[in-house]
């Protein structure tokens, strides 16, 4: 698979990496068995990037990647966690102190002495213009704990704001087909200061993949249930932000157009993902996979040739007629 450097980190990863949420938490159940095999499938594919959060599953997504890879010692993977959402939302609590507890508890979760790329999760906007909380993280450095350090944002505004620090190595965003305002300012920006871009979100929680319909359900500790209208964290971490009802139109116009430009041949997820590592300036996108299958074929995407300028086209004209209005000036 294709690898790209993940921006100030100089690190080498795969264009397409794995998310771990659904590994700990908030996607239904997934228990141990079932994940080792999803990294284990990822590392076979050649994927070299693995993303976490302390908080996925409290701690047991990380604690099953560091099995992992404590079982396979000879692999060489990268993997990027998060922290600040261990505490109340508060820009008070962004602090050295809890920095060095939080890292701590991935360290041993990871079983390593230094985590390769630890990212702030999404904090309150004033955290990304305060001075204390980088020269915090600049610590965390020159102890040795972490080697480097990014922010994962809700907001264009959020990220162009920690682009601008000397010490942030990489932006996790949402980006997909039906969230494309990063493409007007984010992505040149970021790319201009060698700073990594880390997409996530990339099929919309699902919707992207065309195999929902009204009549899908989810279970009830699946944050696709529970977080509809942003019940219990952002609302544009489920579905992109776009109402369900909108998303399954956009959704099978969109599968329409895969269906058109190449048959049964690639799946409309991997069209999504391949949209997606077509961008200038992305390094690596995270779908997230619950079985080997879904790891496999999201593999595969990072591997299809460029989407045609008429594809390009058709899919940008979708973004503007469905999804604009309703998406494109909140984050």
């Amino acid at each position: 698979m294709e690898e790209r450097v993940l921006g100030r980190t100089e690190r080498p990863v795969s264009v397409i990496g794995l998310g771990t949420w659904q590994l700990g938490a908030d996607w239904g159940a997934v228990d141990d068995r079932q994940a080792l095999a999803v990294l284990e499938t990822a590392a076979e594919a050649g994927v070299t990037f693995f993303d976490t959060a302390d908080v996925y599953g409290d701690g047991r997504s990380e604690q099953l990647i560091g099995r992992f890879l404590a079982d396979n010692p000879d692999l060489v993977i990268t993997v990027a966690t998060k922290m600040g959402r261990r505490m109340e939302q508060l820009p008070d609590n962004y602090v050295l102190e809890n920095f060095r507890a939080w890292t701590d508890r991935s360290r041993r979760n990871l079983a390593v002495d230094q985590l390769d790329l630890v990212q702030l999760h999404c904090p309150p906007t004033a955290v990304f213009s305060s001075d204390a909380v980088y020269d915090a993280l600049d610590t965390l450095v020159s102890d040795g704990a972490i080697a480097n350090y990014g922010v994962s944002v809700e907001t264009c505004d959020q990220a162009l704001t920690a682009i601008s620090r000397r010490g942030t190595a990489t932006v996790q965003i949402i980006l997909n087909v039906f969230r494309t305002k990063p493409l007007e300012y984010v992505l040149p920006a970021a790319e201009r200061a060698g700073v990594g871009i880390i997409a996530r979100v990339p099929l919309a929680s699902g919707l992207l993949s065309g195999r929902y319909t009204r009549e899908t359900t989810f279970a009830p500790n699946d944050h696709r249930t529970y977080n509809r209208h942003g019940e219990a964290f952002d609302a544009g971490e489920t579905f992109a932000g776009v109402d369900y009802e909108t998303g399954l139109a956009a959704a099978a116009e969109f599968t329409e157009l895969v269906e058109e430009e190449y048959g049964a041949e690639v799946t409309p997820a991997q069209v999504a993902l391949a949209w997606i590592v077509s961008q200038p300036g992305v390094s690596t996108v995270i779908p997230g996979a619950r079985s080997p299958r879904q790891v496999r074929s999201n593999a595969a995407a990072g591997s299809l040739p460029a989407l045609s300028p008429g594809l390009q086209s058709a899919l940008a004209d979708l973004y503007d007629r469905r999804l604009r209005a309703s998406v494109h000036s909140r984050w």
